[in-house]
């Protein structure tokens, strides 16, 4: 019985550095997990399309979109992480993270938030205020992709696939098993208590992250290279990160 308890206990302090770490603000990121992207049929791919075009959730039609899959090779002390970036099932949240690559705004960011103990959690970065030398450590994990066409923070409403059902659910949070779950070398959103909150910041999942799944946006998983996300400490930089497939299927407003 002291067990279980204590693995309770530890779970809640780790749910509650979600949502803390690096909150300066209630628009901030501050999250982690990672699930691995299950494949799912092309008739799926279509009705995800569809959904992620409606007008129900405020901005979305100008938000960048993944109509499919890209393969993106992150670099970090001079080795290669593959991902696989799903617009299948996580359209709005892939063609997000897929158009900052393009733009090449994660090279040089730094990973300021690594969490191994008690127990593996997640390896967080994606502030681009962690390359301004004049914005110190302390303040790194509170920032977001800046807009350069409205001087504005991009958000990202939360997208989460119900498994085995055709729409995806915005903007809130479900008890269903998703299709992306939070499995070692998931990557996801990171993302402050508000569900619409998360623009830039990402986080490699370090283990199978169940308790997380229907909470944070999962848009992909680590096929190549694990070990090197394993070796990240706090404060290492990311080299580069390139689109080497897919990148026809990131689709953004005129």
């Amino acid at each position: 019985m002291r067990l279980k308890f204590s693995q309770f206990l530890v779970t809640l302090l780790m749910v509650g550095a979600l949502m803390l770490g690096g909150c300066a603000s209630e628009q901030v990121a501050s999250s982690d997990t990672s699930p691995t992207a299950t494949d799912s049929p092309k008739a799926t791919e279509a009705s995800a399309k569809t959904t992620t075009t409606s007008e129900s959730i405020p901005g979305m039609k100008d938000l960048p979109r993944l109509e499919g899959k890209a393969t993106v090779v992150m670099t970090v002390k001079g080795s290669p992480i593959t991902m696989e970036i799903d617009g299948t099932n996580a359209p709005i949240t892939a063609g997000n993270f897929v158009d900052l690559v393009q733009k090449g705004f994660y090279d040089g960011l730094v990973f300021h938030r690594v969490v191994r103990e008690p127990q593996p959690f997640v390896v967080q970065g994606g502030d681009p205020q962690s390359k301004d030398p004049k914005v110190p450590p302390s303040r790194w994990g509170t920032g977001g992709y800046i807009d350069p066409k409205t001087g504005n923070e991009r958000y990202v409403p939360l997208e989460i696939k119900p498994k085995g059902e055709e729409a995806i659910v915005y903007s809130k949070t479900i008890t269903k098993q998703p299709e992306l779950q939070h499995k070692q070398g998931a990557i996801a959103m990171a993302r402050s208590q508000s569900p619409d909150s998360a623009s830039s910041q990402f986080y490699f999942a370090l283990a199978d992250l169940a308790f997380l799944d229907g909470n944070y946006a999962v848009f992909g998983k680590v096929t190549e290279g694990f070990d090197v996300v394993n070796k990240i400490e706090q404060g290492d930089r990311i080299d580069s990160a390139k689109v080497t497939q897919g990148a026809e299927n990131l689709k953004t407003a005129q």
